[in-house]
Formats: structure tokens, C-alpha cells, sequence
């Protein structure tokens, strides 16, 4: 999959994508991600991307040029690609989104900077908006991290094994079960026994009840956005008692 990123400032993205499972998948070329300068479409000689806005009002807003030679130009390469701009006003990021999104073929990322993009970028390139939840940051770049590390996670042979990202949280929507490793005690915190059984039906049982407990005390609106089993329900009904 090809992950394409338009922004300011390119040197941002150099630690999150030369480390741990996104540079492996890079190197393996299970994923792309190629970081292109919008400066690089600017106009004049002192690659102006930004403007004040027409009507008056604070900030800068980038200029609709340079977006949309960037654009055009990564799209000419990767006709296939959707195209997505980071903003406050998209669709939520969640798994479901981030599985929908790894099943395209390519991403064209824009990181939003300053008061946003001239809104005829929105009108004529952009194909969704994607927003990490409702707070501002300083710009696009951490979003469009987030966005590529929750997608690219998803893309078959990224984890090594496909079935960690079936038991991952929010992945049948619930929260994951909890996790626990060598030594088997420390400071008087032991691992639960049933994990040391051996017992692969009782350890599956054990961890849905406590996906299903941690859910309704963290999260218990998200009970309510899927279908529950018989089982589950039977084991909701344990847990809530």
C-alpha cells in the first residue's frame, strides 16, 4: 500500500517512520510512504504556501497553488489513491475507519497547517476529511502519522502475525482483554491462574468476560454499537451482577 504526504515540514515524519514495525514494513515493501514539500508547487521564488485570508481575520491560510500541484503530481503517479486532508471538521478516525481505509489501494495525505486550506482544495481534490477527535493541534503531521500507523498496521504480513490485530481493542468493539507476561508475581501482583492453566477454552472464556467487564466500566457506550452473543450476554450478565 502507498501512503503519499503532503506537508510543510517533511523532517517530522523521520522518526515515527524510520522505527519499529513501520520501518520493517517499509523495508519489506509491504508498505510505501513517500513524503512530498508542498513547497516544492509554490509559485514564487521564496515557495510562499501560505496567505491571509481574504475578508481579514487571524493566521495564514495555505494557498490553493501549491496544494494543487502537489496533488496533481502525486496523483498522476497513483491515479488509484485516495485522496484525504487532515481537519477538526472529518469523520472521526476509529478502527472501522482505519480497516476501511486499508483496503484502498493508496493514500494521498495533506497535513492541514495554520487556519486550514483554501476551501476550493476541499472542492476540487478532496476526496474525505479525517479528523483524530475534537481538539485543535499545531497542524496535519501527527494526525497523518496516526492515520498511517492505524492503517498501515492493518495491511496483511504488516505484524508479522494477522491474527494480532483481530484481538486488538475496538476490533470486534470492544476493549482488549487484559495482557500480562513473565514473571508470573511481581510486588505481590500475581498473574491471574487461569492464564498459567494451560487451558485454551478457559483462557478464551476468561478473556472475553474481561474484555466485556473492562468495556462496560470504561467504555459502556460501546455495548451498545454492536451485536452480542448469547454467551456474551451471559457473561455481561456475570460481570454486571
Amino acid at each position: 500500500m502507498k501512503f503519499d504526504i503532503l506537508t510543510l515540514f517533511p523532517a517530522m515524519f523521520e522518526g515515527p517512520l524510520t522505527e519499529s514495525i513501520l520501518k520493517r514494513a517499509c523495508e519489506n515493501g509491504l508498505i510505501e510512504v513517500a513524503l512530498h514539500n508542498i513547497r516544492d508547487w509554490a509559485l514564487d521564488k521564496h515557495a510562499t504556501a501560505d496567505d491571509s485570508p481574504y475578508g481579514g481575520g487571524a493566521g495564514m491560510v495555505m494557498k490553493v497553488e501549491p496544494l494543487a500541484g502537489a496533488i496533481e503530481s502525486v496523483k498522476e503517479k497513483c491515479p488509484g489513491s485516495k485522496v484525504i486532508l487532515t481537519s477538526p471538521g472529518g469523520r472521526t478516525l476509529s478502527h472501522d475507519v482505519a480497516q476501511e481505509l486499508s483496503r484502498e489501494e493508496g493514500l494521498i495525505i495533506i497535513c492541514g497547517r495554520y487556519e486550514g486550506v483554501d476551501e476550493r482544495v476541499k472542492k476540487l481534490f478532496v476526496d474525505e476529511e479525517i479528523s483524530l477527535g475534537d481538539f485543535v493541534m499545531t497542524g496535519g503531521e501527527i494526525a497523518a502519522m496516526a492515520l498511517v500507523d492505524s492503517v498501515a498496521r492493518l495491511v496483511p504480513g504488516v505484524l508479522g502475525s494477522d491474527d494480532s490485530a483481530l484481538y486488538d481493542s475496538f476490533a470486534d468493539g470492544l476493549l482488549e482483554y487484559p495482557q500480562y507476561t513473565r514473571p508470573p508475581e511481581f510486588r505481590g501482583e500475581k498473574v491471574p491462574d487461569v492464564l498459567l492453566s494451560g487451558n485454551h477454552a478457559v483462557i478464551a472464556k476468561w478473556r472475553r468476560k474481561e474484555s466485556l467487564l473492562r468495556t462496560l466500566a470504561s467504555r459502556p457506550e460501546l455495548l451498545g454499537r454492536i451485536e452480542l452473543s448469547k454467551a456474551d450476554q451471559k457473561l455481561l450478565a456475570e460481570v454486571s451482577s
